[in-house]
């Protein structure tokens, strides 16, 4: 009996003991964790200071921490003037690195946000430079092209004036020149297997949408193999004329007039065909 109360008062003052230690050990963990949490916490630095500095290692080629300050500035300072100035600046720090998308991402942005400011010009511009550094050959698919286009094209109509039009435009005739390009690739592809009709129906889109470029000469000629294969002698002559009226010196029209010779025919302009409508545009292209 006298044991059993022995084990009890032991027990009853071993939980007395606990109890009291409970709340020191929680008041040392509280404080631990006060100290802990601090250092989690980002020290605010001057936005000029991180500007600077981002330019700073910009000009040095220290491109990934350049990025890091001007993140920085949006974060810590994401309202004042060198916020603006730091979006316009990591777009372009990511395109410089090859993180087009990102670029993109910040230019878009800044444009959206201060699209009368003196910067939105450059910033739509890295856009554009964005989806053209994506531009793939002609023979995988051309949607950064026709992005670039759509891009550069901002650049010309928003903002006339600026430094970057005439790169923007430059910019466009190569994209609108691969779009072309894979035009002809695919009617190509389907003239090799004299799929006439696909394949006319492809170098008729470069004829009457891509004149001014490089492919025209060409898409004119594979017209006449074309509609010469599939027995059309007006529409053959009437696309080596428009072949010869613009390129009279180019081999393809060499080509073209001797294909049309060899059945007993010439180049001819047909006055109901669509290109005689076609000979003009590509003139004034």
């Amino acid at each position: 009996m006298h044991v059993i109360t022995g084990a009890r008062s032991k027990a009853r003052a071993l939980t007395a003991v606990l109890a009291l230690a409970a709340p020191l050990a929680l008041s040392a963990c509280q404080s631990s964790d006060d100290i802990d949490l601090a250092t989690y916490v980002e020290q605010t630095d001057p936005a000029d200071q991180l500007y600077n500095e981002g330019l700073a290692n910009l000009n040095a080629g220290r491109l990934k921490e350049a990025g890091r300050k001007f993140a920085a500035i949006d974060r810590q300072h994401p309202y004042s003037e060198y916020a603006r100035k730091a979006m316009v600046m990591s777009a372009f720090t990511n395109y410089r690195e090859g993180n087009y998308e990102e670029a993109i991402n910040s230019g878009k942005r800044y444009v959206q946000l201060y699209p009368s400011s003196e910067d939105a010009a450059y910033a739509q511009y890295i856009v554009g430079l964005s989806y053209f550094r994506q531009i793939r050959d002609v023979t995988q698919d051309q949607k950064e092209s026709r992005r670039a286009i759509e891009a550069m094209d901002e650049v010309v109509q928003r903002w006339p004036d600026s430094e970057y039009v005439d790169d923007a435009q430059s910019k466009i005739r190569f994209a609108r020149d691969q779009l072309a390009g894979k035009e002809m690739q695919i009617g190509r592809y389907y003239l090799e297997r004299r799929e006439y009709i696909a394949s006319i129906k492809r170098f008729r889109y470069v004829v009457e949408n891509y004149s001014n470029t490089r492919h025209v000469e060409e898409a004119l000629a594979r017209l006449t193999e074309a509609y010469y294969a599939m027995g059309l002698a007006q529409e053959a002559q009437a696309a080596a004329a428009v072949l010869g009226q613009n390129f009279p010196d180019s081999q393809w029209y060499k080509d073209s007039y001797k294909l049309l010779q060899s059945g007993g025919l010439e180049p001819r302009q047909s006055a109901g065909s669509w290109l005689s409508n076609a000979s003009k545009l590509i003139i004034g292209g």
